[in-house]
C-alpha cells in the first residue's frame, strides 16, 4: 500500500471543552485571540451553545491540535475524550448571521470582550473588515474602540431619538 491509499480523509472533528461554570465566554474570547497570534493548527470553529454551562465545542483537524490551542488557557479544564458527532450537537446550534445592519451614530451593547455591557455609539463601520469604532457613552473622555460587529448589537437607531432633538 502506498501512502496515499493509508490516509483516511480527515475533516474537521467536534471535540467538547470543560470549563469552569459561566467562564465559556472568557475561555473562547482567550481562544479566539490566542488563535489570531498565529498559532500553526489545523483549528476551524469554536462553538458556545447558549444554555449549557461548563462547555464549549472546538472543531479541529485533530485532538492534538485541540490539546495544544487549549493548553494554559484559563477556565479550560480539559478536552473531552472522544469526539461529538455533529449530530449530537446540530439541535443547540442556530444560524447566526453578522449583524450588517448597524449604521453611523447608532447606540449599541457591547456583547463581548473586556468592554461587555457597555452602550456605545457607532463612530466609524467597516464593513470589509466587519469591524466598527465605537466612542463608550460613559467614558469621561470620549476614546474610540475597535469592535467586531458580531460583538455588539443595536439598541437604539439614530433616526428613533426623540429626546434631546432640537
Amino acid at each position: 500500500m502506498t501512502a496515499e491509499t493509508t490516509k483516511e480523509p480527515s475533516g474537521p472533528k467536534i471535540f467538547g471543552v470543560r470549563t469552569a461554570a459561566n467562564r465559556e465566554d472568557q475561555v473562547v474570547d482567550y481562544l479566539v485571540s490566542k488563535l489570531r497570534r498565529g498559532v500553526k493548527v489545523d483549528f476551524f470553529s469554536v462553538i458556545r451553545p447558549h444554555g449549557m454551562r461548563g462547555y464549549i465545542f472546538v472543531e479541529v483537524g485533530n485532538k492534538e491540535d485541540a490539546e495544544s490551542v487549549l493548553q494554559g488557557v484559563p477556565y479550560a479544564r480539559g478536552i473531552l475524550e472522544r469526539e461529538i458527532p455533529y449530530k449530537e450537537i446540530e439541535h443547540m446550534l442556530e444560524q447566526v448571521k453578522v449583524e450588517m445592519n448597524i449604521h453611523k451614530s447608532d447606540i449599541v451593547e457591547i456583547i463581548s470582550g473586556p468592554f461587555k455591557r457597555e452602550n456605545a455609539k457607532v463612530v466609524r463601520i467597516n464593513r470589509t473588515k466587519e469591524e466598527i469604532v465605537v466612542e463608550l457613552l460613559e467614558a469621561a473622555v470620549p476614546i474610540p474602540i475597535t469592535v467586531k460587529m458580531d460583538a455588539v448589537k443595536v439598541i437604539r437607531r439614530e433616526g428613533a431619538e426623540e429626546e434631546g432633538e432640537k
